[in-house]
């Protein structure tokens, strides 16, 4: 069965994750990469200083909501980098340190059976690079209505990407981020028969990979968030307009 909604549950209405009596435990999840090999697919228009630049602005409006959220039990964070595990630590969140990092898939999956094994119920899977993400937001997700076997998703701008993946339970099926991602995940679904809910939300749709994510980003209100003041700052914001105006 699959759902197609703009707005999620209200968050009154606290979900029973469980048709048992075992009290939902909602976690959320944050795989981070080293941000010095991020955003590779904007390197046709940016230096590697401003990819860098750009990963590091967008991940502090991630964290920044994050820390605002008020419906998840346990915040995770799984990562090899640095200043990711440092801020994680400061805000109180849960760690799991990567030696190395496969793909993101393999980190969500290990992170996903480690929620299980802990006793989360539903785990919501977010990438690092929102940077119009709010707090409520992820409230919203969070209290979707979901009895296992459900999945919830968000798509990317485009609608082939998977932007946030709340899965109850956690490990419900395998990971395929990357292209296609978002078919891919519902076939998953679909082939356990699990309640598959779509969300469409602008603010968690927009995120950065390539130079037609940057524009229209840059057409947003930035306005309070990290990322418009490094663009800004950086000149990046004005080097795009004084393209657009060549065009």
């Amino acid at each position: 069965m699959m759902e197609t909604t703009d707005q999620p549950e209200s968050l009154e209405a606290i979900p029973k994750h469980n048709s048992d009596d075992k009290p939902a435990i909602r976690a959320l999840l944050l795989p981070i990469k080293d941000l010095r090999n991020a955003k590779q697919r904007l390197a046709g228009v940016l230096t590697p200083e401003e990819r860098f630049g750009l990963a590091a602005a967008m991940l502090a409006d991630t964290f920044g909501a994050v820390r605002g959220v008020r419906r998840a039990e346990k915040v995770l964070v799984i990562t090899n980098y640095e200043p990711a595990i440092e801020t994680a630590a400061n805000c109180g969140w849960d760690i799991l340190r990567e030696e190395q990092q496969i793909s993101e898939s393999a980190s969500v999956d290990f992170a996903s059976r480690f929620c299980v094994e802990r006793g989360v119920t539903a785990l919501l899977r977010l990438p690092l690079d929102l940077p119009l993400l709010q707090p409520g937001d992820i409230d919203d997700l969070l209290e979707t209505e979901c009895t296992a076997p459900a999945v919830v998703m968000v798509p990317s701008r485009d609608g082939t990407g998977t932007n946030a993946i709340l899965r109850v339970p956690p490990a419900l099926f395998p990971s395929h981020f990357g292209p296609d991602s978002f078919a891919k995940h519902r076939q998953e679904a679909e082939r356990l028969h699990a309640r598959i809910t779509i969300i469409r939300s602008e603010r968690l749709e927009m995120d950065v990979d390539d130079e037609s994510d940057l524009r229209a980003l840059l057409r947003c209100d930035l306005k309070n968030t990290v990322t418009g003041k490094w663009l800004e700052e950086s000149g990046v914001a004005a080097r795009f307009r004084s393209r657009a105006i060549g065009v």
